[in-house]
């Protein structure tokens, strides 16, 4: 067996390494999972420091920086959600889900319900008349998200083979 590669095959190897490929980009079977999750872990985690922030120093710059950090997480929890489940079906092949990439799945939706509350409060307190509800379930329900995105982002880097692999 030859160790030296053909025209033909360098220039498969190549097209299939160039980061400039748009093809490869997009249409690779898990990559945009890996890549877009990151987005609203970040996102999050910036809008409940800014809102700690806001209320340690009673500034309100710092509630609208976390206000408008938890806006964009909230959006990007969509396509995260939608590439997370496109993953599942293509590498899968929609068999049936068992183990830590249930529990996974389970975390991610329960991560992303909870970014899309902890936005809601943000945004009922926002409005002219304010939210009557008390603060603390404010920071009480900002501190489970914490943990349920730590959760499911410790079991996203075992299916992907950053913290171990299945």
């Amino acid at each position: 067996m030859s160790a030296v590669l053909n025209p033909f095959q360098i220039h498969t190897l190549v097209a299939a390494l160039n980061p400039f490929n748009l093809k490869n980009a997009l249409m690779a079977k898990h990559a945009q999972h890996v890549v877009l999750v990151h987005f609203p872990i970040a996102l999050c985690i910036a809008g409940i420091a800014f809102d700690v922030a806001a209320l340690w120093k009673n500034r309100k710059a710092f509630g609208d920086a976390a206000f408008y950090n938890l806006s964009i997480a909230a959006a990007f929890t969509i396509p995260v959600m939608a590439s997370g489940i496109l993953a599942w079906q293509f590498a899968l092949e929609g068999q049936a889900l068992k183990g830590i990439l249930r529990l996974h799945l389970i975390l991610g939706v329960l991560s992303s319900l909870t970014i899309w509350t902890i936005w809601t409060l943000h945004f009922l307190a926002r409005r002219k008349g304010g939210s009557q509800i008390p603060i603390w379930w404010r920071y009480a329900l900002e501190l489970v998200g914490m943990v349920l995105i730590s959760a499911t982002g410790h079991l996203g880097g075992f299916l992907s083979g950053v913290n171990g692999g299945p």
